[in-house]
């Protein structure tokens, strides 16, 4: 190793102790109550390290490896969670549901934010939130977007406090909408945001409902791919459309399929290989759970609340505008799809 590299790997070595610190603290806190993801108490103490000037300047460089390196990392392991055969149990017509709910869902955000006037990557990073899977979605799709940490943070705390309401709401819901446990199921799968908070709202309905939710939950994780590379191939043709556009811009272009993308659709097929023994593939669980609290510590300390309570009013809105909807056309799905 030169000494170039030994001097880099000192410098991030003290915000990636304070990120481990801060992440053996989420597990613990989610161990305490199951409830509540560790990403989200990863997030959470980010967000303090952040506010009270624990998270100093020095820690900053291991803090952004573990917000972009370590979560690209974990959306890799994230698709050892999926196998295409399960997939393919749902049926046509749920497929169908599925993809509906997501186009549905992230065009209508698009529109919402567009009409309060967000920023364009303000609403692309609300869209892809809703309709996919959460705080994994969101930071997927800025790696091929490159947004505004304001606006990646506001994304992430959004889908986390909508996500986490309907933990409460959605099983308050069932009986009087008349859902069995099976149809509960399927309505959470389709329409909660992160995997944790879909378990935990369908495990309320017991292991029928929790067995449906997490098929079509993982069913729309798969399109979190097809989405992120759609969107490197746009931010590509901007980058080299009649605006100004420089050679070093086009330099920096996005990759057309960006490699941590690659990486999760590999995953996918591995696990649908079916050659991962279960023991290996609840480790890896644990593995990407531990790598996106990581991430969620480290883009929690450039979180300021003040400015996050100042400007996110609007964002906060198209964020309730856009659970109502996937809720809505979630259900109308379930109800047509039998």
């Amino acid at each position: 190793m030169t000494g170039a590299r030994r001097s880099a790997a000192r410098g991030i070595l003290p915000g990636l102790m304070l990120v481990a610190v801060a992440t053996g603290i989420a597990w613990l806190a989610h161990l305490a109550l199951p409830q509540v993801s560790p990403l989200t108490f990863g997030l959470l103490l980010g967000i303090v390290l952040g506010n009270t000037g624990l998270a100093r300047d020095s820690f900053r460089p291991g803090l952004q490896v573990a917000a972009r390196r370590l979560l690209r990392l974990g959306i890799v392991v994230l698709g050892l969670r999926l196998s295409l055969p399960q997939v393919a149990d749902l049926g046509l017509p749920m497929l169908i549901v599925v993809v509906a709910t997501v186009v549905i869902a992230f065009g209508g955000t698009l529109v919402l934010a567009r009409a309060f006037g967000l920023s364009r990557d303000a609403g692309l990073l609300l869209a892809t939130g809703f309709s996919i899977c959460g705080a994994s979605a969101v930071a997927a799709m800025n790696g091929v977007t490159r947004s505004k940490e304001s606006d990646v943070v506001t994304a992430i705390s959004l889908v986390t406090l909508f996500g986490s309401a309907a933990i409460l709401m959605l099983p308050a819901l069932q009986v009087p909408l008349g859902l069995d446990d099976h149809h509960f199921g399927l309505w959470t799968g389709a329409s909660v945001h992160d995997v944790a908070q879909t378990v935990a709202a369908a495990s309320v309905a017991g292991p029928v409902a929790l067995s449906a939710a997490i098929v079509v939950k993982l069913t729309r994780v798969v399109l979190l791919a097809p989405m992120v590379a759609i969107a490197a191939v746009v931010e590509r043709r901007r980058s080299t459309s009649g605006d100004g556009a420089t050679d070093s811009a086009r330099v920096a272009r996005p990759a057309l399929l960006p490699l941590f993308v690659a990486g999760f659709l590999l995953a996918v097929l591995v696990r649908s290989s079916g050659l991962l023994p279960p023991s290996v593939l609840g480790v890896a669980q644990t593995v990407e759970t531990t790598l996106l609290t990581a991430a969620m510590v480290g883009l929690g300390t450039s979180v300021r609340l003040r400015t996050l309570i100042r400007t996110a009013g609007r964002s906060a809105l198209v964020g309730l505008l856009s659970w109502i909807l996937i809720a809505g056309v979630a259900l109308i799905g379930v109800h047509l799809a039998g």
